[in-house]
């Protein structure tokens, strides 16, 4: 039987220069003293408060997540949150890796664990030899490798990006199947903008009218990305877009009269049936065994069917892009655009779809079209190899001496 919440002992994390109540502190401060403590702790508030600086909302959130995550499983066995123990943090991760969770997450809760540990100047348990062999063991039998998202190539599958027909799933088919409504119009300069630079699902939400500049030739533009996931700093990058996303984004923005702001945000839908005319009835028509309305004495025109829009002023959430994709596909597939497919590939196919399936695709085409490491890493603002040559491990294969040698052969 768990143990009763109530019977748990109190937190004794003090912050200093502050309230202790929520108004008081900052969220990842207030959620830091609400941690079940075994000994008397104090919070340094203006050092949480410049790590909150430093950090993104992003990191920020999966934070006080993975804190209320621990802090709740702690509760439920009876164990000290604060300061943990190695022992405590290795049957955590154990317990964590029983539930399903993959190596990739169970590092990410193993470094916020360590990360509230710092804050607080205490010492950090996850360095502990049981912790760093508990992990390995579960590494050992999950193994380490992540699950890609299914890349969004421009033509498909193909094996010259330049010259070969599109094929399969593909960017190309996808643009031209979509709608000239203004959702269509939407979702066609949404994922050409998405392919053109690689951005991540929140970036690519933070596009606004703003960031646009001229480039050398007339047609295209560039996108200044003000903050991206690998720069903390602020410093910002470039990014290039095609004639073809310049003249996706000019038809929506006219469409859809945005001239300021963001560019990508939610459409809402209403669609109204035909309506026939309808004749007024004289008042002494209308009996007094039927419920009295003057309305019905009015005629009414006949009504076209008629579809009518309305464009939020908020940009679309990090979380719908994913979505957006999918559906967009499933629209291709029953419109007849991806006559190489079958239902069942469809459904294979849209699994692993996700909003970093343009990121991927646009690294694997810029791989098979011959640009080196550093090119597809400054393209793609990576600061390091390991995720683009992840994404290009596939490709490698096909494209390396052995691939090349059994294409011979065969």
């Amino acid at each position: 039987m768990q143990p009763r919440d109530a019977a748990v002992p109190r937190p004794r994390i003090s912050a200093e220069n502050s309230a202790t109540a929520p108004g008081g502190l900052g969220d990842l401060a207030w959620a830091i003293v609400k941690l079940r403590a075994g000994e008397r702790l104090t919070l340094d508030e203006p050092l949480i408060a410049a790590f909150q600086a430093a950090s993104s909302p992003h990191t920020l959130r999966a934070l006080q997540s993975d804190l209320e995550a621990f802090d709740l499983w702690c509760r439920r066995h009876n164990r000290i949150t604060l300061p943990a123990t190695p022992e405590v943090v290795a049957d955590y991760l154990d317990a964590r890796a029983g539930e399903g969770s993959k190596p990739a997450s169970l590092s990410r809760y193993k470094a916020s664990i360590a990360r509230v540990h710092k804050l607080l100047g205490i010492a950090d348990p996850t360095v502990a030899p049981l912790v760093r062999l508990r992990l390995a063991a579960i590494n050992k039998g999950k193994g380490v490798a992540q699950t890609q998202a299914r890349p969004l190539r421009f033509k498909g599958p193909v094996r010259d990006v330049a010259g070969d027909a599109p094929r399969g799933l593909n960017i190309r088919a996808l643009l031209d199947s979509c709608s000239e409504d203004l959702p269509g119009l939407r979702d066609r300069a949404l994922l050409s903008v998405a392919y053109d630079t690689g951005l991540r699902a929140s970036e690519l939400c933070a596009v606004a009218i703003e960031h646009f500049a001229e480039a050398i030739d007339p047609e295209a533009r560039l996108l200044r990305i003000l903050k991206h996931k690998g720069d903390q700093q602020g410093e910002g990058a470039t990014a290039f877009l095609s004639p073809r996303s310049v003249a996706a984004i000019l038809a929506w923005t006219e469409a859809a009269e945005i001239t300021e702001g963001a560019l990508f945000r939610r459409v809402q839908v209403r669609r109204y049936k035909a309506r026939p005319a309808i004749k007024g009835r004289r008042i002494e028509t209308i009996s007094g065994r039927e419920i009295w309305d003057l309305r019905k004495t009015v005629s009414k025109p006949a009504m076209p069917a008629r579809v009518e829009y309305d464009i939020g002023e908020k940009p679309l959430h990090p979380g719908s892009i994913g979505p957006l994709y999918r559906a967009i596909i499933q629209r291709a597939f029953d419109r007849g655009a991806l006559p190489d497919l079958t239902a069942h590939d469809l459904v294979r196919l849209l699994q692993g779809i996700s909003a970093h399936s343009t990121r991927v695709g646009l690294n694997q085409d810029l791989f098979a079209s011959g640009e080196d490491l550093a090119g597809i890493m400054d393209a793609l603002r990576w600061k390091s190899p390991r995720m683009p040559l992840a994404y290009n491990r596939n490709l490698a294969a096909e494209h390396g001496a052995a691939g090349r040698l059994m294409k011979k052969l065969s």
